[in-house]
């Protein structure tokens, strides 16, 4: 080889060293911009999760409240009835007014347990739903050191390695919508 295409050769080595490296330097800011994506899609999803746990927690307070009520009225019912009234029909009156009152605390007890067992089952998924774009994110990440590490060493393994990293983590992170 004559000494100009020896510069010629290391010329076009270089520049394809230098489109590479680009390359690899876009592929890490696809590979930032997806972590940044799961991640905010992350963090909605736990925030969703505590939300629906507190509404949930809600729910049961409430429901214990009325269940105290409903308790209180019982007791209050068995004590009319016990007592001799001066008046039996305002008596009656008053135990049945109670007796409806009661039928209304057992329906919204029922109404208060089903909508509470609907929250913490939407906790679940929403915890769900968390997990999996949490390991989406791991992936991603670990998926940007790898493809970095492909610019310090020059090697285009890690780069594959990183992108099939990446892959899997967006597919992690995807996988969560089918999630119910």
């Amino acid at each position: 080889m004559e000494p100009t295409e020896i510069q010629e050769f290391s010329e076009k080595m270089k520049e394809a060293g230098e489109a590479s490296l680009k390359r690899v330097s876009l592929i890490i800011s696809v590979l930032a911009v997806l972590v940044a994506m799961v991640t905010v899609l992350s963090h909605r999803e736990h925030t969703e999760a505590v939300l629906s746990q507190a509404r949930a927690s809600d729910r049961w307070a409430e429901y214990q409240g009325r269940r105290v009520r409903q308790a209180e009225l019982a007791l209050a019912t068995d004590m009319l009835s016990l007592q001799p009234g001066i008046d039996p029909a305002a008596l009656q009156s008053k135990l049945n007014d109670y007796q409806v009152r009661q039928q209304r605390a057992q329906e919204q007890l029922t109404e208060d347990t089903t909508e509470a067992r609907k929250l913490e089952n939407e906790v679940g998924i929403a915890e769900q739903r968390a997990a999996r774009f949490d390991l989406g994110e791991a992936l991603l990440q670990i998926a940007v050191v790898l493809a970095s590490i492909t610019l310090l060493t020059r090697r285009q393994l890690y780069v594959v390695f990183a992108l099939t990293l990446g892959l899997i983590g967006v597919l992690a992170a995807a996988s969560a919508s089918l999630v119910r």
